[in-house]
């Protein structure tokens, strides 16, 4: 009998730290798992090079309308969902920007569908479906780095001509056969064997967030540490423009508000009709000429 591909991933191995979790109270429990989590900063860190990389790539081809496409299955695949969810509330970005797709298909992020994960063939069609092409960046998310649905996705992809990223937690992944830059995410053994969606999950959602918030950085998509392509379409939101406003020039609540208003809830326009001392047409000018960067915009060049 041959033996199983899966018996010597580093996401499926023993973890010598919970061998007896099951005979702990709740509270050392909670403690085994607080004591394992550890590792998952320390995982990103050794990847921060890879990571800006992979950022550099996004923040080159997407003001080129490139697109940034997510691909994983099970909970890799429900965290791109999730990061291509929160991309146009927070940077501005359109939901044709940001796409991600799972084995399974989008009703797979409410209920599993474990088998989905195996269909190679389907991950190439499903990527195929968005028709990529070399000004788009894919990201292959796979915590054993095996996954067939993926592994096929990304090779059509790269056929394509686009650009690949794969994020993984084994340094072996076949991933790297077709990336341009590979993240591996070394988290160690799960405290319940096999189960990613604890550290492994967590390492990638927290290199997900620092690829994609510093790609947006990097386009321009914040003034400093503010939010300023927010899209105020709520209370909350048009409170924290108010606030955005306020900080970046000075101006008290009120008075942000009436702004804003002026500069129709654009909070970029806002900003340089404030500090430039312009009105919105010409705000709004000055923004197109410096590619939409606030900071451009105000020192008056590209």
């Amino acid at each position: 009998m041959s033996s199983s591909k899966w018996q010597h991933l580093p996401t499926e191995a023993l973890n010598p730290a919970s061998r007896e979790i099951d005979t702990l109270p709740l509270g050392e429990i909670v403690g085994v798992m607080v004591r394992d989590h550890r590792s998952v900063l320390r995982a990103v860190e050794r990847e921060e090079s890879h990571i800006a990389k992979a950022a550099g790539m996004l923040a080159r081809s997407l003001p080129k309308g490139g697109r940034l496409l997510l691909v994983g299955a099970g909970t890799s695949g429900r965290l791109g969902f999730l990061e291509a969810a929160e991309m146009p509330p927070t940077f501005g970005v359109s939901p044709h920007t940001v796409q991600a797709v799972m084995a399974g298909g989008p009703s797979a992020i409410f209920r599993a569908k474990e088998g989905a994960e195996d269909d190679a063939v389907e991950g190439g069609r499903a990527i195929g479906r968005l028709r990529p092409r070399p000004n788009d960046v894919v990201v292959g998310i796979s915590a054993s780095g095996i996954t067939p649905f993926v592994r096929g996705a990304v090779a059509r992809a790269k056929a394509a001509g686009a650009g690949i990223v794969g994020i993984t937690c084994d340094r072996r992944s076949g991933l790297k056969t077709f990336a341009d830059v590979m993240i591996t995410l070394a988290v160690g053994p799960e405290v319940i064997a096999g189960s990613t969606r604890m550290k492994a999950g967590t390492a990638t959602k927290i290199a997900l967030n620092m690829l994609t918030t510093a790609a947006m950085i990097r386009m321009g998509k914040t003034y400093g540490n503010l939010m300023v392509d927010v899209r105020a379409t709520n209370e909350k939101l048009r409170d924290r423009a108010r606030r955005i406003i306020a900080t970046a020039t000075g101006l008290d609540y009120d008075e942000a508000d009436a702004l804003l208003a002026q500069a129709h809830w654009n909070v970029k326009a806002a900003i340089v009709m404030q500090k430039a001392e312009l009105p919105r047409a010409k705000a709004l000018a000055r923004l197109r000429v410096a590619d939409d960067s606030v900071r451009r915009a105000l020192l008056g060049r590209r």
